[in-house]
């Protein structure tokens, strides 16, 4: 086994952060792993990871976040940045607890590049982790701490996308 944990970063523009993230839940599964999923942003129940995981014994996925961001003068911003610390105590008592063997961060780079968190309180949770463990961190705007961290990093880039040209967001896909 490694000498420190794994991390991964999945970043950038396109499309299939989450869906990779998702894909190595998937995996780590298929080999009897514990997997925590941590949705940070993200607040619909209704969607098909939250649906499609909600039976399956070894991995857990919780929302923490109120949806789409406001601005930071809006007065709704507040209670995003204590959603978005409330994810992050649930990430660090995951990874403390040692419970799962991979913890997926789904949107906390985007949460940490529009300051929704300190990038420093995420690096001191990460750096909690044992030996072992695989850490995966989606969303826009990893930053260079975070990049510097990672010892794995992807950058998805759009060429093109359907909701560009006025296709809606479609079950299976983006839902």
């Amino acid at each position: 086994m490694s000498q420190a944990p794994r991390i991964l970063v999945f970043t950038g523009d396109g499309k299939g952060k989450t869906t990779a993230a998702l894909g190595m839940a998937l995996r780590a599964a298929g080999h009897r792993m514990k997997v925590a999923i941590i949705q940070f942003v993200k607040a619909d129940a209704d969607v098909g990871e939250v649906r499609a995981l909600a039976n399956n014994p070894q991995i857990e996925i919780t929302q923490t976040g109120l949806g789409f961001l406001p601005s930071p003068a809006d007065p709704r911003w507040a209670a995003h940045c204590a959603a978005a610390e409330a994810g992050l105590r649930k990430a660090a008592e995951s990874i403390e607890a040692a419970r799962h063997d991979m913890v997926i961060l789904d949107e906390v780079c985007f949460a940490v590049a529009r300051g929704l968190l300190k990038e420093a309180d995420l690096v001191a949770v990460l750096r909690r982790a044992r030996p072992g463990m695989i850490l995966v961190l989606t969303g826009r705007g990893a930053t260079e701490g975070l990049i510097a961290l990672a010892d794995t990093v992807t950058e998805m880039r759009c060429v093109k996308h359907a909701l560009q040209n006025g296709v809606s967001a479609q079950k299976g896909v983006e839902l």
